[in-house]
């Protein structure tokens, strides 16, 4: 089975300060059947002060404008 978030251009719909906010803004694409993933420049978590450019949300390409309408419904952006 392909991981479907490989299988075209991942693009960022919304960037947050912390691991947190990006999990719970997450759960909202999810609850909207919107596959996404997190990515951090963090140490994998272990060193959270290298993350200077924010923990970063991504979608599908083709799915980033109805998550970012989502993102901003729930207030998560």
């Amino acid at each position: 089975m392909s991981d479907p978030l490989s299988d075209s251009a991942l693009v960022v719909v919304a960037a947050f300060l912390n691991q947190i906010d990006a999990e719970m803004a997450k759960a909202a694409l999810e609850a909207a059947t919107i596959e996404s993933m997190i990515s951090a420049d963090d140490a994998g978590g272990l060193r959270p002060h290298l993350g200077l450019s924010g923990v970063r949300l991504l979608v599908n390409a083709d799915d980033a404008e109805e998550a970012s309408e989502i993102l901003a419904r729930s207030g998560q952006v």
